[in-house]
């Protein structure tokens, strides 16, 4: 499995899944474009057969004018995008009777509006070879539900449908369309859980265990590749086999 002279773009790349996932794809020997509002993300770039690197790239991804000119700049420097991994999200969690409109306009228009902006840009320069391959982060929420998360659900749950009517739209000029789904996973998403709740949904986890942003970064890159050729509209769940 490998992405030597693959191109990719992957949104909020600066920390937990984000990262791992650049990191994963630069290891197999893919050029990572890592973007990143706090413009955190650690560069590199290795030497030898499976030569890879990240490069950091500072920006919002809800600011479509400037995802504008990344694509075009990468598009014009290196002649193709082949990936591009949407894991860009926010996750706030209320009650139904104290969701305020802020808190819904700002999920939805990270974790929906822009990954569809996204798409919709890698897309055009993808019918150019007639290849590549776009990844959707969504989440097991996104799939069950959960009590206090129904906005959160909401939006990934839009993910999920939209990931599968773009797989359908896309597939004719060979683009693949695949999302993610991962349970819960070892980020600072969960530092601001209670003890108490952390070990009653860690209970539900079949493997006894929370996954590893390695652990989804691996589904990514599988994804990402050749030997994924022929998958799509498809969402892989990385949960250890959580039941909610």
């Amino acid at each position: 499995m490998t992405l030597q002279g693959k191109i990719a773009i992957v949104t909020g790349a600066g920390r937990g899944i984000g990262k791992a996932i650049s990191e994963e794809l630069a290891a197999q020997g893919a050029l990572v474009y890592g973007v990143s509002k706090s413009g955190n993300v650690k560069e590199f770039s290795q030497e030898g057969e499976k030569a890879g690197a990240i490069v950091s790239v500072t920006q919002d991804v809800t600011d479509i004018e400037a995802a504008k000119k990344l694509f075009m700049n990468i598009q014009k420097e290196k002649g193709q995008i082949d990936i591009l991994v949407n894991n860009a999200g926010v996750m706030q969690d209320a009650l139904i009777g104290m969701i305020s409109d802020d808190m819904m306009r700002d999920l939805f228009e990270i974790n929906v509006f822009a990954l569809i902006q996204w798409t919709q840009l890698a897309a055009r320069c993808m019918k150019r070879k007639k290849r590549g391959s776009i990844i959707q982060l969504a989440s097991i929420i996104g799939l069950n539900g959960n009590a206090g998360q129904s906005v959160y659900s909401a939006t990934k749950g839009a993910v999920i449908s939209f990931t599968k009517s773009a797989a359908k739209e896309l597939a004719p000029d060979g683009i693949r369309v695949n999302a993610i789904a991962p349970g819960i996973i070892q980020t600072d998403l969960i530092k601001n859980v209670p003890e108490k709740m952390l070990e009653q949904r860690i209970a539900g986890i079949r493997m006894g265990r929370m996954g590893t942003p390695k652990e989804v970064a691996l589904a990514a890159a599988f994804l990402a590749s050749d030997q994924a050729e022929y998958i799509t509209g498809q969402i892989l769940g990385v949960d250890g086999g959580t039941i909610i």
